[in-house]
């Protein structure tokens, strides 16, 4: 797996939506003796950890885009360059804080298109039909008749935004002989029961899309550039407040901080301004510091430091601090957003 892993990841260099390699190094202290180790950028939270935190109610349409979006681009890359993943799932799947965006790992299992070397790819609950079937007959020693093609990603794809949609793994519901016979309706009554939670249209179009990848004809499946296409990418959402305590950047938003009277007083203003800068400095440098007078953002105080890294030790240490006598919540912020100075109205 480790040269095949190696050979994929370098032929795939330089999207951003797929894990950077930065090169290859020998373990001599390993257990088993020495072994081969291939150096990784290092990133953030998985989409299968963020399915921990949001069980049962499911994550925030903005997250299920922005993850879906940021697949989707890196399936398209892949696809186009002849490569298919074969083990795309929630752990495979892991949030970049330097660069704010989800990215794809883990090529152990994958192969140019029309040159499959291993029988069974996928993981137990991802796995499209045409894989499953192809296991089933190599078990028993017989050839598949058709190969599996990029059509598999899309399948696997489409269980992880599901999960993510509806909060609930769904390995049992996928394995189920009601499953095999009516998948669809299954959908339907996914998005039926959720459908209080969230507002009808923009759950149609989800909907709609998850369908487009989950036709257990692989021929029928929607491919990653198509899938982009779809109308759910063209809503607009924000983000929740716990999106933005999961999903780490390198700026950090400190609500309950400031009274509308200091910020009516420009020297208390300025104390309190220069209070928060040595405060933030604890951590790392503070490349800027913002606290909008009007709404939106009135009184919030966003921190943009270097990296990810030093951000994140800030957040830990002043989450709960009091400051001025009252408790700090300390969230994320999307650098993108505040580098363009857009201020998320509703983040509740």
């Amino acid at each position: 797996g480790f040269r095949k892993e190696r050979a994929a990841l370098e032929h795939l260099r330089g999207h951003r939506n797929i894990v950077t390699l930065y090169g290859v190094f020998t373990n001599h202290y390993a257990a088993n003796g020495p072994s081969r180790c291939l150096l990784l950028e290092l990133l953030d939270i998985s989409v299968s950890e963020l399915l921990l935190h949001s069980s049962n109610q499911g994550c925030s349409m903005w997250m299920i885009q922005h993850c879906a979006r940021d697949v989707l681009e890196a399936l398209a890359f892949l696809h186009h360059k002849g490569y298919v993943h074969a083990d795309l799932k929630p752990r495979n799947i892991l949030w970049s804080a330097e660069e704010e965006c989800f990215k794809l790992i883990d090529f152990g299992l994958s192969f140019k298109e029309g040159n499959q070397d291993v029988k069974y790819i996928q993981t137990d609950g991802y796995r499209a039909p045409e894989a499953e079937l192809q296991n089933c007959l190599a078990q028993a020693g017989l050839q598949s008749e058709t190969e599996c093609t990029s059509a598999v990603d899309l399948w696997s794809l489409g269980i992880v935004l599901l999960e993510m949609f509806s909060g609930m793994k769904l390995k049992h519901t996928v394995q189920s002989q009601e499953w095999k016979t009516n998948s669809s309706a299954i959908i339907d009554r996914i998005f039926a029961s959720e459908g209080v939670v969230n507002s009808a249209i923009p759950a149609y179009h989800l909907r709609d899309l998850i369908k487009s990848m989950l036709h257990c004809d692989q021929g029928k499946r929607a491919s990653a550039e198509k899938a982009l296409c779809s109308p759910f990418f063209s809503i607009p959402f924000a983000p929740h407040i716990e999106d933005l305590v999961m999903l780490p950047t390198p700026v950090l938003r400190l609500l309950n901080v400031l009274s509308d009277a200091s910020l009516q007083c420009e020297e208390e203003y300025e104390d309190i301004l220069e209070d928060i800068r040595e405060e933030c400095q604890k951590y790392g440098p503070v490349v800027s510091l913002l606290i909008p007078k009007e709404n939106p953002g009135k009184g919030q105080v966003f921190v943009e430091y270097a990296n990810a890294g030093d951000s994140k030790a800030a957040q830990k240490m002043l989450t709960g601090k009091i400051f001025d006598g009252k408790f700090v919540v300390a969230t994320f912020y999307p650098l993108s957003a505040y580098k363009r100075g857009y201020l998320y109205q509703n983040l509740l």
